[in-house]
């Protein structure tokens, strides 16, 4: 397997960026965090690339004790450079600072030595985003506070929507791969069934619904399971690590020889359509991914559409990005054969289908597994794309500045095209800044972010963001968004944004010089 076969982009990657107008700037954000905000018992996840251009991920749990130590943990470390699968290692320190704004440090050490430096920003007590800056590797990902009286078996009685992204391997090759699905697990340690989605670069096209025959899952009899939450499962041929954030949601990391990815499952409410009437309404979806056809590359992608209880898809607007190639597509006489089919002979699973067809742009077609009616996960199985992402109910229009105004944070990672190194420079952000009401100029925060490439690594600190959002007419579909990253050198990003609600948007860069998708949230204050 050749690890450097991989474009320079493989896990769901959130960017934020923008630059600004006239008018004074949006003041610097602040709050109420310290370092006891970070206390208990945290799941996390980190993946991206390393100094290779290797797929490389970590999940894992660390306790934190309020006062700025990290006293326990274990982790799973997957990196392909090395050859020798997946390792799981005791956490045995650390440490971390925290800011009034939420922004900090975190090191994390394990007992084979392994330190992973990172920063972060937490959107509450119990959540947040970081990117690793020790330069080693160019990762970002999540952490959750974690319930330990959910770490058993027991606790995991339900149906699960999961969806994870990585790589497939083979004898000759590494190629990307992305996984959705909905499994129902037991509480006695049995899967009992599901059904699954992947989509595969070492096969040539998408599989469609797989049946998931009964599998096992089990906590570590270690005293990893009852301490950090961590277990193994196993379904159709692959087995993950998993660490249990609460009943609700666990993180996955995959160690088995068919691929390794990383992501996670979320609990599936016993309401989810059943049929088209149950599909409806106006709907957000970003993905991230790679094209394997044509110039190939990184390739985000962020859509609206509306789904009208009769099979019918209507109100597009979709932006994608392929290795630096922007291109809008907008609802009109260019589109047809828009349709969506909730999976009848999958009732129950949450799943459903949607494509359309651009005269010029060609066909765009999708795998969803709904945890809810008004959100899921969602694999793209347009041809020669291979990603997965979030697909979530649109709700909360017409959006405006004013009604938006708050604090937020963003975590995200991109390739910078631009570059000369030997691969495109693979970039992790993490920022927080505050929007304003203000028409003009109405951003201003800080940054936190790395720039990777093999010959070259460079970390930039406490970087100034200023820029602004502008609304569209229809504000419902794509908006801009710029920032200014006032580094040396200064950076400016443009963004196609589209409104989940007042406070959450999904976006893609629109710039030929990255290609980047992006959420931001707000933050609790």
């Amino acid at each position: 397997m050749n690890p450097r076969s991989l474009p320079a982009i493989l896990a769901l990657a959130f960017l934020l960026a923008a630059c600004g107008g006239g008018g004074s700037p949006a003041p610097p954000p602040s709050g109420p965090y310290s370092n006891a905000s970070l206390h208990g018992q945290y799941a996390f996840a980190l993946t991206g690339l390393d100094l290779n251009g290797a797929y490389i991920s970590r999940v894992g749990s660390f306790t934190a004790d309020g006062a700025g130590n990290i006293t326990a943990g274990v982790e799973d470390l997957q990196a392909l450079s090395t050859g020798e699968g997946a390792v799981t290692s005791p956490i045995t320190g650390g440490s971390y600072q925290i800011q009034s704004t939420g922004r900090g440090t975190l090191t994390l050490t394990a007992a084979n030595g392994d330190s992973v430096q990172a920063r972060l920003v937490m959107q509450s007590t119990s959540t947040g985003f970081l990117i690793q800056t020790d330069l080693n590797a160019a990762c970002s990902g999540s952490l959750n506070l974690q319930t330990s009286s959910d770490f058993n078996v027991a606790a995991l009685a339900h149906p699960y929507v999961f969806k994870t992204a990585g790589v497939s391997f083979s004898s000759t090759n590494a190629a990307p791969l992305a996984l959705v699905g909905q499994l129902t697990a037991d509480g006695s340690s049995t899967i009992t069934g599901g059904v699954m989605d992947t989509n595969d670069g070492n096969s040539s096209t998408p599989s469609g619904a797989t049946p998931i025959p009964p599998g096992t899952y089990a906590l570590d009899t270690t005293g990893n399971g009852t301490s950090f939450g961590r277990g193994t499962i196993s379904f159709n041929g692959r087995t993950f690590a998993f660490y249990i954030v609460d009943s609700t949601r666990f993180k996955l990391l995959e160690e088995d020889t068919l691929g390794g990815s990383t992501g996670e499952a979320l609990l599936q409410s016993p309401t989810v359509p059943l049929q088209n009437a149950d599909l409806t309404g106006s709907f957000v979806y970003l993905i991230d991914g790679l094209s394997v056809l044509g110039s190939q590359g990184p390739l985000t992608r962020v859509a609206r559409f509306t789904a009208d209880g009769n099979g019918g898809v209507g109100n597009i607007s979709l932006d994608d990005n392929a290795n630096g190639w922007y291109r809008h597509t907008s609802q009109g006489g260019n589109i047809s054969d828009a349709t969506y089919t909730v999976d009848a002979a999958n009732a129950g699973s949450g799943r459903a289908t949607f494509t359309f067809t651009d005269s010029g742009k060609g066909t765009s077609s999708g795998v969803i597994y709904m945890n809810s009616l008004t959100q899921g996960v969602v694999q793209d199985t347009s041809s020669g794309i291979i990603g997965n992402g979030q697909f979530v109910a649109q709700a909360g229009g017409p959006f405006t500045v004013a009604g938006s105004a708050g604090t937020y944070i963003s975590n995200w990672s991109g390739v910078q095209l631009g570059s000369s190194t030997a691969i495109a420079f693979v970039e992790t952000f993490v920022n927080q800044f505050v929007l304003s009401g203000s028409s003009s100029n109405n951003v201003g925060g800080t940054t936190d972010y790395i720039e990777l490439g093999l010959s070259s690594k460079t970390l930039y600190s406490d970087v100034g963001l200023s820029g602004s959002l502008k609304i569209a007419k229809d504000s419902t579909l794509n908006n801009e968004f710029k920032f200014a990253v006032n580094g040396s050198p200064s950076v400016t990003v443009t963004f196609q944004a589209y409104f989940v609600n007042p406070n959450t948007l999904f976006m893609i860069c629109s710039d030929s010089t990255r290609t980047t998708a992006a959420a931001i949230f707000l933050q609790q204050q």
